[in-house]
């Protein structure tokens, strides 16, 4: 028999991953192209969700998509949930400009008033992602902070790149090194589609940054690949049934104008989130340490190697039932009624 020779850099990325280091709340920077997938709308509801249960504090919202109604509707969703301080960045010069199907609702009107009221009444208003990033992460404490990326490696990729500032005397890398902890991110595909090798979306809509990432992130990595959310779907009559406790709700609203029920979307951007909040619930299987290489045309390959800062994530049919349930279950949370503590906890 075999024994397994575990290093000192595999058992931390191991304590990472499984949850075995992640203090409690979960600090989040949320990093995402809000708008182009209903997805990520979920996602930010699920860490509201999980917010209220003490579980986890939403430190800044980021976002890669380069419209600036991704902001505005952000910012109504946070209000949505009570935590309209959030701060939110956006992306210049950055992919995909452009409205998407859902985010007109930050304009949507009920007579003279806004259907979801917000504080950011212009998105170009937003400070810039990257700078936003560097003031968040220079106010956080040492090897505390997880990165949820749910869409490109853009923002990330320029924080690497930043010089240091007034914010910060550090690099951006050396300021990601000293403050993060775990970058989980929905990104690339470990499994063949329909028997082919797939090329995942937010990795092939910015080849360069995902390369950034992957090469130069100095803190440990999650990926959660493609054939995982897929094999995920939000089930459409949790939509029909479970949001109705308010006559609107950003969240429910967003998934049918994106596409009606009953539709049953993927939850790619939720799995990442399920898993570093909750690490240790068992709904995820990891694989082995390693290394993933972004090739030339946007396809992901992981190789083994026991002093790797990369792994990504499984799930059996089993995982997958109770996965959809916590799912569920937290996306259609209603906010809390009562005033948020400084953690996102309701105050009694």
């Amino acid at each position: 028999m075999k024994r397994l020779l575990w290093t000192a850099a595999s058992l931390a990325i191991l304590a990472m991953v499984t949850g075995q280091a992640l203090a409690q709340p979960v600090p989040i920077v949320f990093d995402t192209d809000m708008g182009n997938d209903v997805d990520d709308a979920l996602a930010l509801g699920l860490i509201h969700a999980l917010q209220s249960r003490g579980e986890c504090r939403l430190l800044a919202v980021t976002l890669t998509k380069c419209e600036p109604l991704a902001a505005t509707f952000t910012d109504a969703v946070n209000t949505f949930y009570g935590r309209g301080n959030v701060p939110i960045g956006l992306v210049r010069n950055g992919p995909t400009p452009g409205p998407g199907r859902f985010l007109k609702l930050a304009e949507e009107r009920d007579g003279e008033k806004l259907r979801y009221p917000r504080g950011l009444q212009d998105g170009n208003d937003a400070p810039d992602a990257t700078v936003l990033l560097r003031k968040v992460l220079a106010g956080q404490a040492d090897k505390s902070v997880v990165f949820v990326q749910v869409g490109f490696s853009t923002n990330l990729a320029r924080l690497l790149d930043s010089p240091a500032d007034d914010i910060s005397p550090l690099s951006g890398r050396d300021l990601v090194a000293q403050k993060g902890k775990l970058l989980a991110m929905m990104a690339g595909s470990f499994q063949p589609i329909h028997g082919k090798r797939h090329l995942e979306y937010n990795v092939i809509k910015d080849i360069p940054a995902a390369k950034t990432l992957a090469a130069q992130w100095p803190t440990p990595i999650l990926w959660s690949g493609y054939e995982i959310g897929i094999a995920i779907p939000y089930p459409a009559v949790s939509i029909e049934q479970d949001y109705d406790y308010v006559a609107h709700h950003p969240v429910a609203e967003a998934y049918c104008l994106y596409m009606p029920p009953p539709h049953n979307r993927p939850t790619w951007d939720l799995t990442c989130v399920l898993q570093v909040v909750r690490p240790d619930r068992g709904y995820f299987g990891i694989s082995q340490p390693g290394r993933v290489t972004i090739a030339d045309d946007g396809g992901t390959q992981f190789e083994a190697d026991p002093n790797g800062l990369h792994r990504y994530l499984t799930v059996d049919a089993n995982q997958c039932a109770k996965i959809t349930e916590a799912f569920v279950n937290l996306c259609s949370q209603p906010p809390c009624s009562g005033p948020l503590d400084d953690d996102g906890k309701e105050s009694q």
